[in-house]
């Protein structure tokens, strides 16, 4: 009975203002993120549409044109283990992004802040790749692990 407390204990503790929707089931992405430079500042998912004209497009962009778009941010945990999770408004086809706004300040410092993708490549110095970033949601939802990567010199942004 003991063990079992223990690993109740030692589980990763979803992140993120949809956790509590995200224990059910259903179209949800969790995502593991490994790599984070250091755990200052926030940290947040966006979930795009599946095509290559909205990846990366402005929120109030693509909320005025009628286009689905979800952001999770929390701030970065102190210690353990880093779970996010994010709905997906339907299941299907998705485009994800995960950043470490490690300032704080909601906008993306290239010379600081840390990114992630679903393919786990390493970006370079280029922006993120569309077709890097989708993800299959099925309507149990999915599983994705993202590897923080940070801005490396000449070579672009890679993992640490």
């Amino acid at each position: 009975m003991m063990a079992l407390a223990a690993l109740a204990l030692a589980a990763p503790q979803m992140l993120g203002m949809e956790a509590a929707r995200c224990t059910g089931g259903g179209a949800q992405i969790e995502v593991a993120v490994t790599g984070l430079k250091d755990r200052r500042g926030n940290l947040k998912l966006e979930l795009y549409p599946a095509n290559e004209a909205d990846w990366l497009k402005d929120d109030r962009d693509l909320v005025k044109e009628g286009k689905p778009f979800r952001r999770v941010q929390v701030p970065t945990p102190a210690t353990g283990a880093v779970q996010l999770c994010i709905r997906a408004p339907q299941p299907g086809r998705w485009a994800l992004l995960f950043t470490h706004d490690r300032d704080g300040k909601n906008k993306f410092n290239i010379w600081s802040d840390g990114l992630g993708i679903a393919a786990n490549v390493k970006v370079g110095r280029a922006r993120p790749r569309y077709a890097r970033a989708l993800v299959e949601v099925g309507t149990g939802g999915t599983t994705v692990a993202i590897r923080a990567q940070y801005l490396r010199g000449l070579a672009g942004f890679g993992p640490l």
